[in-house]
């Protein structure tokens, strides 16, 4: 699907009854959702919640067992790629590799991938162009692969756990660069567990638990009708 054809009236992000099965394992189980455009959305639960496989699905990763997942109006494929930009849980990037190498193959492999854009963030960082990914710390890697995937143009970006595993310093620079670096027509989800880290950029909150939606709502309509932080609210709802 060309960028010009997407249909912008509907939804960034739609399941319906969704399922995905692995063996006896039911890792999402009839999921209806959807998530509007233009907005940052936070996907909340435990570990083992689900998040992961909703994302890859809508990544175009991994295929539904049953029900159905549209991106931008459209079930996942070649097409759809091209209109996500995708941050896996863990890095792809391979650390022998300069920061110059990793940028080519963005700007080859991706249309949409703004050069200039990637190239003024890692100045702000002191990161060079034959910096290699091992000579840098685990916070610095992550910073490096978030700015890759912000520098795309896309419709949707699907970031997993992106502040997971790195210092508070690291989180606030990394909740920085999505809130400044994606179109408002765009829609971001943020799948974590770490809440009360990313509570204050969200617009909405979905709550998954076990492979269900427990609750979707907007994150203002949340906090005046419970008179809790979402973190408050979560930790009641799953007792953690």
């Amino acid at each position: 699907m060309e960028r010009s054809e997407v249909k912008r009236d509907g939804p960034a992000l739609e399941c319906r009854q969704l399922s995905k099965i692995y063996g006896a394992v039911r890792a999402l189980d009839q999921v209806d959702l959807t998530i509007r455009r233009g907005r940052i959305v936070g996907l909340l639960g435990p570990n083992g919640s689900g998040k992961t496989t909703l994302i890859k699905t809508a990544a175009g990763l991994l295929s539904p067992s049953a029900g159905e997942l549209l991106v931008c109006g459209q079930r996942p494929s070649a097409a759809t790629k091209g209109l996500v930009s995708y941050l896996p849980e863990r890095t792809y990037l391979n650390d022998w590799m300069r920061v110059e190498d990793i940028l080519s193959m963005f700007r080859d492999f991706y249309r949409d991938f703004d050069l200039q854009k990637a190239e003024e963030m890692l100045f702000r960082l002191d990161i060079h162009r034959l910096d290699r990914l091992r000579t840098m710390s685990k916070g610095t890697r992550e910073k490096v692969q978030l700015i890759l995937v912000m520098s795309r143009k896309a419709e949707l970006y699907l970031l997993d756990e992106p502040i997971g595993g790195v210092d508070p310093a690291a989180r606030e620079f990394i909740l920085s660069t999505i809130i400044g670096n994606y179109s408002e027509e765009a829609t971001v989800v943020i799948s974590t567990h770490l809440i009360r880290d990313v509570e204050q950029v969200l617009d909405d909150v979905v709550f998954l638990g076990y492979g269900h939606v427990g609750l979707a709502a907007p994150v203002e309509e949340l906090r005046e009708e419970k008179g809790k932080s979402i973190d408050e609210l979560f930790r009641e709802i799953y007792r953690c």
